[in-house]
């Protein structure tokens, strides 16, 4: 175990490529699941909790971990399993989303995988965790799921998706701007963020699960056009996807004289360690970490006025 939670440690980011690296670990059951390295700081054996009142049910309890309070929650219970018994005898995998530091309770971890985004697929229908599942891939037989932390942290602290007063106030007329975008993100719950968030825009916005389905979408949208600004001001997109990451994406609307010209913001919740060399080197327009409503509105504003 000793020699995993080192590799975790030390390996922080993969980029490019349309790869990544996949943390694999075991709640309650059989089932394996993953997490992107690209989002874990550490991992650690469970540190004494301490509980504290008027906590969701779902977080176990506080964690002091390098002077800095960490709330844990029980992963297994969050995806309507069994509460983790154990808890001594389990670990937590420190991790980053939407700009805020929290533990996931996991009763054992295994090992890290190297893989494509094109060999993860999104989840089948009807699946029994299918609404906290982003995706699903194969390696060596086995079955992993990928969930849908976004979904799950939302569920424990609804993310603000309302812009201010006062950027609501300074956004441009209608009449001037381009109005037609498209979100791509894995997780429903990250889509109807940001179609929230850009509401007071009144904007016509085209949705995609993956880099895929956009880039199809796309290319759908040019077939009988000179330029997509034709048609279209923008897009937003996650990188974290199955299929076609974010990265990949952005370096085929590049590669497309008819899409090129398209503005690019890469919207994502590894803030922690993001790359911004990568960006450049992909030609996306700007970089926006989630969760913020007013920065992702502005931006959006501008950019589409300038379309």
């Amino acid at each position: 175990m000793a020699s995993i939670l080192d590799s975790v440690n030390q390996r922080t980011q993969l980029v490019g490529q349309n790869r990544l690296e996949l943390l694999l670990f075991r709640l309650n059951g059989r089932q394996t699941f993953g997490i992107n390295v690209f989002k874990v700081r550490e991992v650690l054996q469970c540190p004494k909790l301490t509980s504290l009142p008027r906590l969701n049910n779902l977080v176990r309890g506080v964690a002091h971990i390098r002077g800095q309070t960490i709330s844990v929650i029980d992963m297994s219970a969050a995806v309507g399993g069994r509460p983790t018994q154990e808890v001594e005898n389990s670990f937590i995998i420190i991790s980053e989303y939407n700009r805020s530091v929290q533990g996931f309770l996991v009763a054992g971890v295994e090992r890290i995988v190297n893989l494509n985004w094109d060999s993860v697929m999104p989840p089948p229908q009807g699946s029994g965790r299918s609404n906290y599942l982003t995706a699903v891939t194969e390696i060596n037989g086995e079955l992993v799921e990928i969930l849908d932390v976004e979904k799950i942290l939302d569920e424990i602290t609804p993310a603000k998706t309302d812009i201010s007063e006062d950027v609501a106030a300074n956004l441009s007329p209608i009449s001037e701007r381009k109005r037609r975008i498209m979100v791509v993100d894995d997780s429903s719950v990250a889509r109807k963020q940001v179609v929230r968030a850009l509401e007071p825009l009144g904007l016509e916005i085209e949705l995609a699960k993956d880099g895929l389905e956009a880039l199809r979408k796309l290319e759908d949208l040019v077939k009988d056009k000179e330029d997509i600004s034709e048609v279209f001001g923008g897009i937003i997109s996650d990188i974290e996807m199955p299929e076609m990451d974010g990265y990949t994406l952005t370096a085929s609307i590049r590669d497309n004289p008819k899409l090129t010209s398209l503005k690019v913001i890469l919207h994502t919740s590894l803030s922690g360690v993001f790359n911004q060399a990568m960006v450049k080197k992909v030609g996306a327009d700007d970089f926006i970490a989630k969760f913020n409503p007013d920065e992702l509105a502005g931006a959006i504003d501008r950019y589409l006025k300038e379309a």
